[in-house]
């Protein structure tokens, strides 16, 4: 693995957040400490929690990578999804934050200083974060990281802040009307709220083994298709109870293959290995387990109450 691709992993990319957070943290608690506005403190909060998340989104991926053991047959990828829960929880914490901020300033306005230079150093971290997310992006959609991708997402969120909050303290020196601040820093905190709660729910759909994507699941049928096989009006080689799962970068899918009951063990078992061959193939890091049954019968499960 060169260095520019080890940079492109998630572990490299999360490693990368660390120092960007750090660094706009410093440009946001400058441009809030020489305005004094409430909207450039929201901001500077946020970031704050953009470093926890990155860091802890670093030590889940390293989790993740972990190759399976004795405790964890199937490896560790689901510990990405308590990276983004993670994020989630630190985002909606940060908006009441913002929020309790804010609401002292409707009382108590304060008028906000040497608005140029503040909002050119919070204009600055933004472009920054939005570079930084949109190589997130790509590269958590080519690793099928969710870390990854929640904090690409808190990435672009911060960015919106900052765009909302410039343009706050915009209208704030324009007009004079120093409620707007704590306005603006209000509707941050509700916007980033939101997202918060969004990587929550994804993150709990994840660890209670929701299915694939639809366009995975549409890549399995077109591919178990091609292995079907009619003898007149009766399929002697054919799928049913196709059942899927991911966690993490890894996707599985168990299902039971149907043959005529005169084949071979030998050339049952074959075919089974092509199948899966050809379904990783489609989707990669895809784990196939695949149960064989004669053409005319067919498996039921029971779930028993408890």
């Amino acid at each position: 693995m060169n260095s520019q691709s080890k940079w492109l992993t998630p572990q490299g990319l999360l490693g990368v957040s660390v120092v960007v957070a750090v660094i706009t943290i410093a440009l946001k608690t400058w441009a809030w400490w020489l305005t004094d506005s409430v909207g450039l403190l929201s901001d500077a909060m946020e970031s704050v929690v953009n470093l926890a998340s990155a860091v802890f989104g670093l030590m889940m991926v390293t989790i993740a990578s972990r190759p399976a053991d004795d405790d964890h047959p199937y490896g560790h990828h689901k510990a990405e999804y308590f990276s983004s829960g993670f994020e989630g929880i630190l985002i909606v914490a940060a908006s009441l934050g913002i929020v309790w901020a804010a609401a002292h300033r409707f009382f108590e306005p304060q008028p906000i200083e040497q608005v140029g230079l503040g909002l050119s150093l919070s204009v600055a971290s933004s472009a920054l974060n939005g570079l930084l997310a949109w190589v997130m992006f790509r590269a958590a959609k080519t690793h099928r990281s969710v870390a990854l991708k929640a904090d690409a997402k808190h990435l672009v969120t911060d960015v919106w802040t900052s765009a909302g909050v410039v343009v706050g303290i915009g209208l704030v020196s324009a007009t004079g009307w120093m409620w707007l601040d704590p306005l603006v820093a209000i509707g941050v905190a509700l916007n980033i709220m939101k997202e918060g709660v969004h990587l929550v729910w994804d993150a709990s759909q994840g660890l209670m083994d929701e299915a694939v994507e639809p366009e995975v699941m549409q890549q399995i049928h077109d591919t178990l298709k091609e292995f079907e096989h009619k003898r007149g009006e009766h399929n002697i080689i054919r799928f049913d109870h196709v059942t899927t799962r991911k966690a993490g970068q890894r996707r599985f899918v168990d299902m039971h293959m149907h043959m005529p009951a005169e084949w071979s063990l030998g050339r049952a078992a074959a075919l089974r290995t092509t199948v899966e061959q050809a379904l990783m193939l489609a989707v990669p890091g895809l784990r196939a387990t695949i149960q064989l049954l004669p053409s005319d019968v067919e498996a039921h499960s029971v779930e028993f109450e408890t």
